[in-house]
């Protein structure tokens, strides 16, 4: 059945670019509910340069940490429970209004958080912009899902994805252009606002989706926008024929009833299998290490041996252009290649870059630069650290950043090579100043290292080949799974899984990386993607060119097909189980 009801020879990605000449309206849904993704992805970006400009102007949040954490975790916190609501707006008041509140929570939030006066302020505005983006993770993806094509569904929701990582990109750059301006947070914060504006306004001119009307009786207005989506008579017969018998199948099931209980719907096979598959993808999502990465990525270069907090940002910026690009690569080969195939392709990529980033901090950390008494010596005696004091013996950078009675940082060797040994002194600005003051580089969190430029390849392998596949796959998969009638509960479980699952992730990276190191903790995370490579071969089904509705007759067949590569219909009888 892969792509059986819609003969489509040529490439989606080349379709949507002919599209918008022959039937812009398409494109202009696509886009318009897509500007959601790209305020996720803004909000979620931003706020790791706003906060070095926070802490700056409130001494409270410079000196606490927990203060630090709650800033940048409560926009997580929110959007657990915007998406686990946005399931019931969805599916009571529809795809396009649940659009219209997560801008207005994007923009009530953007407002108090430029105006804030406090920390509490920025609190409450995190909290206002996570509820937006858990209802715009869901909603978006969805609201494009059932307004487009089945020939070009998944390059068109692949945009959505593409706004998202355009967003994080633009966060960054936005945080570099107002580094110089009065304000500086405020104005990053604050200019989320605008977009948010933006969408309400073109929302309100476009339609509902067309599959929530029909759900609810609303027949006519479902047809007429549907004519407005397909050209040819015959596929609107077709898409109203599918609504009808998908609409008529769910009475069979359900009555008239429209109480909708999770136990029901885990009860259901069709709905539990579809809830297997899209809520797996989206956990698996996470534990597979993206938000390490996109999150701290200035903390992992530097523990590869960048020294310079610039380095560390340009690098993270590279980081995040790429995440763009591969979102980019993704609206290309979704509807060429497949869902399940692209996403098999991008765990195998994602854990070679694993093993490497993994082999590559294992090397950083056990062949660090050894601590040198004289180098030591060569400073004055109240500044070296006092655990070396102590003990000096067998002492290399590595043992030096893990000083346990104060914080100590490494001085790199002055005799022209960072490799050579250098000084364990104490952590402060006044050591750093002196360390930086004889030509030396000056490192806290971790060492010099000559196989520093292979995490950054890893690193940049990682993003390019977790972006195309599991960065937005999952989201397309979950917006075409389920059965019509639960498609907006369904996602936001699924969403709401997704940033629990984003929430556990961010909040345990750094405390693993002190407690077992890098190395070991990008070991897991390997380990965790092998077990969703296992997952996807096993319990996610081919959705690529199939209208929503066909999709919930192939899950009552409970196929697994284990030669993912083989086309349906080309393949033995052997193929599925």
């Amino acid at each position: 059945m892969e792509g059986g009801a819609h003969g489509f020879d040529g490439s989606a990605f080349r379709e949507c670019f002919s599209l918008s000449w022959r039937n812009p309206y398409v494109l202009r849904l696509a886009f318009s509910a897509g500007i959601g993704g790209l305020l996720f992805g803004y909000d979620t970006g931003v706020i790791s340069g706003a906060l070095l400009y926070i802490r700056d102007d409130f001494r409270s949040v410079d000196k606490n940490t927990w203060l630090q954490e709650m800033i940048v975790s409560m926009a997580v916190a929110g959007a657990i429970i915007g998406a686990a609501v946005g399931g019931w707006t969805n599916d009571r008041f529809g795809r396009r209004t649940s659009i219209l509140v997560a801008d207005l929570l994007f923009f009530a939030g953007a407002v108090v958080m430029a105006s804030a006066t406090g920390p509490v302020q920025l609190v409450v505005g995190r909290v206002f912009v996570g509820l937006g983006v858990g209802m715009a993770s869901m909603t978006a993806p969805l609201y494009i899902s059932e307004a487009s094509p089945a020939r070009i569904r998944g390059a068109l929701v692949s945009t959505n994805g593409f706004l998202i990582t355009g967003g994080q990109f633009l966060s960054y750059l936005i945080n570099l252009a107002f580094t110089k301006a009065p304000g500086t947070w405020r104005w990053m914060l604050g200019v989320a606002g605008l977009p948010a504006v933006f969408q309400f306004v073109l929302m309100l001119f476009l339609p509902e989706s067309p599959r929530w009307l029909y759900r609810k009786g609303r027949v006519e207005e479902a047809e007429a926008i549907l004519r407005k989506i397909y050209m040819a008579e015959e596929e609107v017969t077709r898409e109203m024929q599918e609504l009808k018998e998908s609409v008529e199948a769910e009475a069979r099931e359900r009555g008239s009833s429209e109480k909708v209980s999770l136990t029901a719907l885990v009860k259901t096979p069709t709905v539990r299998r579809a809830l297997v598959a899209g809520v797996g993808l989206q956990v698996f999502q996470q534990l597979v290490g993206i938000n390490t990465v996109m999150y701290y990525s200035p903390s992992i270069v530097q523990l590869a041996g960048f020294a310079s907090n610039q380095t560390a940002l340009a690098l993270s910026l590279v980081t995040s252009g790429l995440n763009a690009l591969g979102s980019i690569v993704s609206i290309y080969f979704i509807d060429r290649t497949g869902r399940r195939k692209l996403l098999v392709i991008s765990l195998v990529g994602v854990i070679a870059s694993l093993a490497l980033l993994s082999a590559v901090f294992h090397q950083t950390t056990t062949h660090s630069p050894a601590v040198g008494s004289a180098d030591t010596r060569h400073f004055d005696g109240s500044l070296t650290c006092p655990d070396y004091r102590t003990s000096s013996s067998g002492w290399d950078c590595t043992r030096c950043l893990k000083a346990s009675s104060t914080e100590c940082g490494f001085c790199a060797s002055g005799a022209g090579s960072k490799l050579l040994p250098g000084a364990c002194l104490l952590s402060n600005a006044t050591v750093r100043d002196a360390c930086h003051g004889e030509g030396r580089l000056w490192y806290t969190r971790g060492c010099p290292s000559r196989y520093g430029w292979l995490a950054m390849v890893g690193l940049a392998l990682y993003i390019a080949f977790f972006s195309p596949g599991m960065g937005t796959v999952p989201w397309i998969v979950n917006s075409e799974i389920y059965p019509l009638r639960h498609r907006g509960v369904c996602g936001g479980v699924a969403a709401t899984a997704n940033w629990v699952s984003n929430l556990v992730v961010a909040q345990s990276f750094l405390t693993l990386t002190g407690a077992i190191g890098p190395a070991w903790t990008f070991l897991i995370f390997g380990c965790l993607s092998v077990a969703a490579l296992a997952f996807v071969l096993v319990c996610v089904p081919e959705t690529k060119g199939l209208p929503i509705e066909e999709v919930e007759k192939m899950l009552e067949k409970r196929e697994v097909r284990l030669k993912f590569w083989a086309p349906r219909g080309r393949g033995s009888k052997n193929d599925g189980v």
